[in-house]
């Protein structure tokens, strides 16, 4: 379940931070390849994240503390699957020039949620 969680988040994180990611030189392109591929399944990538993480936190909750991981993936998990509650679109794609706004808030918020997921490979549970 951990695992999961961690490849939700760095997934996830993948979607939401292409606008900051895309700008990286030989790079961004073949992660803006990857994630408009993956893009139609972000509403379940969100849920895996939202049921994940509400399944360690519960879990925590029971040991008197909460981590990190958790928070960020019930946040990613909330933003992916914004369009299908509420249908609402979260995800806009930024014009020509730089993200600004709540665009590059979420999209910071995606990068941190790549490192995250990365820290929760390599941290034992």
């Amino acid at each position: 379940m951990a695992l999961l969680l961690d490849l939700a988040n760095i997934l996830g994180g993948l979607l939401l931070g292409i606008p900051l990611l895309r700008r990286i030189p030989n790079v961004g392109g073949g992660l803006e390849r990857f994630t408009e591929r993956v893009a139609r399944w972000s509403w379940l990538i969100g849920i895996v994240a939202l049921v994940a993480a509400g399944f360690w936190l519960i879990v925590h909750l029971f040991d008197g503390r909460i981590w990190h991981f958790e928070v960020v993936g019930l946040a990613v998990g909330l933003l992916l699957t914004w369009e299908k509650l509420t249908g609402r679109r979260v995800l806009n794609s930024p014009g020509p020039g730089e993200p600004g706004g709540w665009p590059l808030v979420i999209a910071v918020f995606g990068v941190i949620a790549i490192l995250v997921g990365i820290q929760g490979l390599f941290t034992p549970n």
